[in-house]
């Protein structure tokens, strides 16, 4: 069960627990708030006594009044009452110390309980009590009745109302943040994030917004590099184009003969410059969508690798460079092979051209049983450390001392993504010695 199931469980149980310890505590606030004389059963039942001794002394019933105390004691283990008259005489004639009167008749006076004075019809006054002792033993051996049931539900219903809107409100409180992120997000504002608004946390909620936020995160990344790649297209397309304009428009103005070979094959120089662009477009384009529409074949690598550093050391030695080759085995693979020739041959064109003249080109590949691992080492001026990450984006050409910036930034983009397409990695580091060194490595498909 996750962490978000057991934070539940355990406010839940926390709640009930609130719950029964109010209900207790109301309990025993409505007991410490009642006078003892009226927190017992005992004490009910004596309070009934006088009720029916104090109506018939009122109306001069005496005989009613004194068959009930003879009976009482006889059907109920409580302390014994008394009746005196006017001249102190008890009305079943019992004798009763001087200060046990005295002591009622304060008690009376002051209001305490079961010790009244009671004023009959005719005139006559009667004190009614029970002697202080006896009323002591009572309240101590009493049992304690309980409150009225409308107080322990009132206090349950209140506390649960509460817990229940405590609780409503805790989880509704990041449904309504994620909605607030979702109406953002589709507002456009894609740096909306909801690890901040939610806080710390380790339930299923946070991990849910850290998805959202990873989500959010990409999709900025997705569309911040749609926007840089439409622009550094329209700017890639805007120099051709303008050349065009320019070379059209010479031969307009000037229709010299003798000039328009050269007009046109400046013009046609252009025109196979946009259409390498638009085709390196088109194959980034292709891999951006993903490589599951992408022929695959059964071939060796190794020989793949081989064919195209031949093919660059004829290349490198018009410039008088060298290319140097190495393997241990054979690496057969099904994979698309045009991409995978594609990415190798920009790598290694790449390093080719800008290795320093005079030095060479060291391309190794080491086949194991669970992947194949290609180094591209050249002696050029490197790749400042800040940036070799970012030299695998479209159209990014670092201008530094020895770099020829020409062509259109695509091919380490294009290798890039034909490899992650095959499960595998690139990357750059400085070389020792001077120079960059590209790493391949690709698993076994």
């Amino acid at each position: 069960m996750g962490r978000l199931f057991w934070k539940c469980f355990l406010i839940l149980l926390l709640f009930i627990a609130v719950t029964v310890g109010s209900i207790i505590g109301a309990t025993s606030l409505w007991r410490w708030a009642m006078p003892q004389a009226e927190r017992s059963f005992e004490a009910e039942k004596l309070e009934l006594v006088f009720g029916g001794l104090a109506t018939a002394l009122a109306k001069q019933d005496s005989r009613s009044a004194r068959q009930l105390l003879q009976a009482w004691p006889q059907h109920d283990p409580l302390p014994a009452t008394y009746v005196l008259d006017a001249s102190d005489s008890e009305l079943l004639g019992r004798a009763l110390p001087a200060a046990i009167i005295g002591d009622a008749k304060q008690r009376a006076a002051s209001g305490q309980p079961f010790s009244r004075r009671i004023q009959a019809a005719n005139g006559s006054s009667y004190l009614l009590f029970v002697r202080s002792d006896d009323l002591a033993n009572m309240l101590r051996d009493a049992h304690i009745k309980p409150p009225p049931a409308l107080l322990p539900i009132t206090t349950a219903l209140l506390i649960s109302l509460l817990c229940s809107a405590l609780l409503a409100w805790r989880a509704a409180k990041p449904i309504r943040q994620l909605r607030w992120a979702f109406r953002e997000l589709a507002a456009g504002r894609l740096d909306t994030r909801l690890g901040r608004r939610l806080g710390r946390g380790h339930d299923e909620i946070n991990d849910l917004a850290g998805e959202f936020d990873g989500m959010a995160q990409q999709l900025q990344q997705l569309v911040g590099a749609q926007r840089r790649l439409l622009h550094d297209v329209s700017h890639e397309l805007r120099s051709p184009l303008a050349r065009l304009q320019a070379a059209i428009g010479l031969a307009r103005q000037r229709p010299d003969p003798a000039r328009l070979d050269s007009t046109l094959e400046r013009i046609e120089r252009e025109v196979e410059r946009v259409d390498t662009l638009v085709g390196e477009l088109l194959t980034l384009a292709r891999l951006e969508a993903g490589s599951g529409s992408v022929s695959r074949e059964r071939v060796d690598l190794v020989e793949l690798l081989a064919a195209i550093a031949d093919d660059a050391q004829f290349e490198a030695q018009a410039l008088g460079r060298d290319v140097s080759f190495s393997s241990d085995g054979e690496f057969v693979a099904e994979v698309g092979a045009e991409l995978l020739y594609r990415a190798f041959e920009n790598v290694i064109r790449n390093a080719v051209k800008y290795t320093a003249e005079g030095t060479r080109v060291d391309i190794r590949a080491h086949s194991s049983a669970a992947a194949l691992q290609i180094t591209v080492a050249d002696r050029g001026p490197g790749v400042p450390q800040h940036a070799l990450q970012d030299m695998f984006e479209p159209f990014l050409r670092i201008d530094e001392d020895g770099h020829d910036s020409s062509g259109f930034g695509l091919g380490l983009a294009i290798a890039r993504r034909a490899i992650e397409s095959h499960g595998g990695q690139i990357s750059a580091r400085p070389r020792d010695g001077g120079g960059l060194e590209v790493s391949i490595v690709l698993p076994v498909q």
